[in-house]
């Protein structure tokens, strides 16, 4: 018999129709996620278009990202105090609510400056969506396949990479980047239709209390999980930030062919991703470190594939698929190790995601702006995707001696 998720057990409602429910529901999570990482990820696509339209760098084009970045990594904390009292599926709809407003003024803003501010108002809804649904998803699934609900709604934001950014990127070719945020504004529409119709108002999820979530970040495994998704994915935002420059100028990749490479890059996303969350619910850490050391391998190995056009293409499929096979482990992590008060700790987790892109993309800036060449871009990345492998393995040492410590004094008991 399949076994029954806490939400069937704590509903009484029988097994078949709770698993069709909470399908519906995930897919619900994964329209939004597709909407929010369309907006996340477009611009990397049109960076050249905006730069030239609102007469800024390539460089200062790509502060958009750490902007939006930031926004998330501040509006993260802000927002789940506000929505902590809030019933789930409501607070997920307010979310929604100011990443429609926000998009909606990326339109029309006038200015790069205005633009800026948009941005961050858009990336203010991020951390705390993806940190409610990630608890949500992981709470409409039997025991055992958390991990693999939350790359079910983690699908969202890789199918964003194949679908969203690629035709993001030829509308705005086509169109201007304006009307690519004029359609994110209705993909979060649509977003929040399916969310306010399929995600049950009630998952069985009481609302956090915030002084138990604030303890628990007191915890060191916590907050090297923290550390290990920062630095971990931090190395991918080095590169992808540039990607457009990179094959455009490096790869001799024109700019309407940029496109189907970047939706090459998606499906390898959407491929790692799935497969992250696999190995995740099998073995967590030894899998969270092998595909760390892929990833830094696959990076550095780009500042020499990049200069052949077909080999760059190869390279940014295997490199998505190896990113993105990272975010359900590293989302997992901290929801495992958060487990007394995972909805504080899993909302800042993705903050921590968008801390590390924020830094990647001023990294990768830095790199050109000095001068180093945008090979040197890649090298930067593989560099700090490394010091979150060194960060994971000093956490999996940790949680082995304190086992270790443990089955000792059961044994001298």
């Amino acid at each position: 018999m399949h076994p029954q998720s806490p939400r069937e057990a704590a509903n009484g409602i029988s097994a078949p129709v709770a698993q069709a429910s909470s399908r519906l529901a995930l897919l619900a999570l994964s329209v939004a996620a597709f909407a929010i990482g369309t907006t996340e990820f477009v611009i990397m696509g049109l960076l050249p278009e905006v730069a030239a339209d609102l007469k800024v760098s390539i460089p200062s084009a790509g502060l958009l990202v750490s902007g939006y970045a930031l926004g998330v990594a501040a509006g993260a904390p802000v927002l789940a105090a506000l929505t902590a009292r809030m019933e789930r599926r409501n607070a997920l709809l307010l979310l929604l609510g100011l990443f429609i407003l926000g998009n909606a003024l990326c339109a029309v803003a006038p200015n790069y400056g205005v633009l800026m501010v948009a941005r961050v108002v858009a990336a203010f809804c991020h951390g705390s969506f993806f940190g409610i649904g990630a608890v949500v998803a992981s709470h409409l699934v039997p025991r055992g396949q958390a991990a693999r609900a939350i790359a079910l709604m983690f699908t969202g934001l890789t199918l964003a990479n194949v679908l969203g950014v690629p035709f993001g990127t030829f509308l705005g070719q086509w169109a201007g980047w304006r009307a690519t945020f004029m359609a994110v504004t209705g993909l979060g529409v649509v977003a929040a239709i399916a969310v306010w119709r399929l995600v049950p108002a009630s998952p069985g999820l009481p609302s956090p209390h915030m002084g138990r979530e604030l303890r628990v970040l007191r915890q060191p495994q916590v907050l090297l999980a923290l550390a290990m998704t920062v630095l971990g994915f931090g190395g991918v935002f080095t590169v992808f930030t540039y990607i457009a420059p990179i094959l455009q100028q490096v790869s001799q990749v024109s700019a309407g062919a940029t496109g189907w490479v970047l939706i090459l890059f998606g499906v390898g996303t959407t491929v790692g991703n799935m497969l992250g969350g696999r190995l995740a619910d099998w073995r967590l850490m030894p899998s969270l470190s092998g595909v760390l050391v892929v990833l830094s391998l696959v990076m550095l190995a780009f500042a020499w594939t990049m200069h052949s056009t077909v080999a760059a293409i190869v390279t940014v499929f295997v490199w998505g698929v190896a990113a993105f096979a990272t975010v359900a482990p590293l989302q997992m992590r901290v929801v495992q190790q958060a487990s007394e008060g995972p909805h504080l700790a899993s909302t800042l987790n993705i903050a921590a995601f968008n801390l590390g892109n924020a830094m990647g993309a001023f990294i990768g800036g830095a790199m050109i702006d000095l001068g180093l060449g945008l090979p040197s871009v890649s090298v930067a990345g593989a560099v700090v995707t490394l010091l979150g492998l060194l960060v994971t393995l000093i956490s999996a040492a940790l949680e082995r001696r304190r086992a270790e410590a443990s089955s000792v004094c059961v044994a001298g008991a």
